[in-house]
């Protein structure tokens, strides 16, 4: 894919756990402060910082003198590590390595997808450090937490669950490219890190974008998860022909406009 914006934009990386594993980072310059805070995006599950609304949320920091910070996880993107490796427990721990080294202040955390989960994910993490108040909001594209079991897990065959516990892992077809290997640390590592068994509380504001036309992540999984922060000030937004990726023009208005708002 074709990313000119990104020519001559190479990343820099930062090591992350005891295996010393390289990710990749990108920083758009620009005011990252109490009253206008900084942008971490956190993305989904195979996708990477040069996707389509991490560059328009890039952009956007361009325009407005807004700090953001793009990442890639371990085995995906630019990052180093093999897909195969990875977990939603290391992913995560890529992504609060990023927020520790690259932020300042409060943040609002854009997650798409499984980038969602990591997002409640980290902000869990930063809870138990009592540092809650580093997050301003959490905005949410099409939230997958609990995806590999609720989504994935469930909704296997079960000659390919077989699989999983069998070899370790299975290869799910995928209508976005090559397939995608599923793998039983995944799953049960997955489990390690459920969170919508009961209520939680974020302790910031929730803007939660969702396809209602979303073959990968039904609406309805994005009620439940309103239904768990029922502490938080939450807005969820039902886009009627909304796919998964709400990667068309004007989906991308409207994730920058969720953005602008929480922020302002």
């Amino acid at each position: 894919m074709n990313h000119p914006a990104d020519t001559n934009d190479a990343p820099r990386f930062i090591t992350v756990g005891d295996d010393a594993r390289a990710i990749a980072v990108r920083v758009t310059p620009g005011l990252s402060s109490a009253d206008r805070p900084g942008v971490l995006w956190c993305g989904g599950f195979l996708s990477d910082m040069r996707g389509t609304k991490a560059q328009a949320l890039a952009e956007w920091g361009a325009r407005t003198g807004r700090r953001i910070v793009r990442f890639d996880y371990s085995g995906h993107g630019e990052s180093a590590g093999a897909f195969e490796d990875g977990t939603i427990s290391r992913w995560a721990q890529d992504a609060l390595a990023v927020f520790d080294a690259e932020t300042s202040g409060p943040q609002v955390v854009v997650g798409s997808s499984m980038g969602g989960w990591i997002a409640l994910l980290l902000a869990r993490a930063l809870a138990a450090r009592g540092e809650a108040g580093r997050l301003a909001a959490l905005v949410l594209i099409a939230p997958a937490p609990d995806f590999t079991e609720e989504l994935m897990w469930k909704a296997m065959p079960e000659e390919a669950r077989a699989a999983v516990m069998r070899d370790g892992q299975w290869v799910r077809p995928s209508q976005y490219g090559p397939g995608q290997v599923i793998t039983r640390s995944l799953i049960e590592d997955g489990r390690r890190n459920l969170v919508l068994g009961a209520p939680f509380a974020v302790g910031c504001p929730v803007r939660i974008l969702q396809g209602v036309a979303d073959p990968d992540v039904p609406w309805q999984h994005a009620l439940r998860l309103v239904t768990c922060l029922a502490e938080d000030d939450v807005v969820l937004s039902l886009i009627k022909d909304g796919d998964h990726r709400l990667s068309r023009p004007e989906d991308l208005e409207r994730i920058l406009a969720a953005v602008e708002e929480i922020t302002s």
